[in-house]
């Protein structure tokens, strides 16, 4: 049995999930991600290292870490997650960014944290409820970040590369625009992208264009819309790609938040 449900307040997006079998293709999200493993062993890679959050776990991802994920075994897995606009998080910790330190942590107050914020995201509490246990639960991640890291020099051109394919979502993947930007041939350009990065090229760039349907469907209530929008063959296609990340398809994800 599989179960995605998504909710949304003004600020966060929630996420109740259940399944046994389904497997999330390699992704990544422009927010960041925190949530509670409730049942079971949840196991991903995350930037390509292993990891398993067990009963209680809370997992924190930083803003686009790629990573898949999977139940370990038969028994499945329950969890939710809370998907967080990074200009909130600025907005609530007076423009600093969070850098999380470790992936999983055994923090009952921070689990708590977490499953309050979803719990009243989930059953369509007031806004000023989720507010303020957003503003909370921003201040004890807070607590959780890292000096950020000193650039490495291939940190800048993946840096840059993904601001390329960004603006350019609803296009095709020029991957000889790329490569004559950063003065490097096909292969030697994908192998630095995807070390650095976690994820191949094309892989983060048809990921870009899941994500920005996804905030078309928020945006616009219509499905289609993001269909011709981000430029899927048709809604088939953006459905199939759209599973794979989110568990539902797009169609279902329009009608949970409608």
């Amino acid at each position: 049995m599989e179960l995605f449900n998504y909710k949304q307040s003004s600020d966060v997006l929630a996420l109740s999930a259940s399944f046994t079998d389904f497997t999330y293709k390699k992704h990544c999200h422009e927010e960041y991600a925190v949530g509670v493993t409730l049942r079971g062993i949840q196991q991903y890679h995350l930037d390509g290292h292993y990891q398993a959050s067990h009963q209680n776990g809370v997992m924190l991802f930083n803003r686009e870490q790629s990573h898949d994920g999977s139940s370990y075994d038969k028994a499945g897995i329950d969890y939710v997650m809370l998907y967080l606009k990074p200009d909130v998080v600025e907005d609530i910790l007076g423009k600093k960014e969070l850098r999380f330190s470790t992936p999983i942590v055994y923090d009952p107050q921070l689990a708590r944290s977490i499953l309050m914020l979803n719990h009243a995201v989930q059953s369509r509490q007031d806004e000023a409820k989720c507010s303020e246990l957003l503003f909370s639960l921003v201040h004890l991640l807070s607590l959780s970040e890292i000096d950020t890291p000193i650039p490495g020099p291939r940190d800048g051109l993946v840096r840059k590369a993904k601001e390329m394919m960004f603006s350019r979502f609803d296009d095709v993947l020029k991957l000889d625009d790329l490569c004559t930007e950063f003065n490097m041939s096909k292969f030697q350009f994908i192998r630095e992208f995807k070390s650095h990065a976690g994820i191949s090229p094309y892989q983060f760039f048809l990921n870009c264009k899941v994500e920005h349907a996804r905030q078309a469907i928020e945006k616009h209530k219509d499905v289609y819309s993001a269909v011709a929008e981000c430029r899927f063959v048709d809604l088939t296609h953006l459905n199939r790609h759209f599973k794979r990340v989110f568990g539902v398809t797009a169609y279902e994800y329009m009608l949970q938040l409608n």
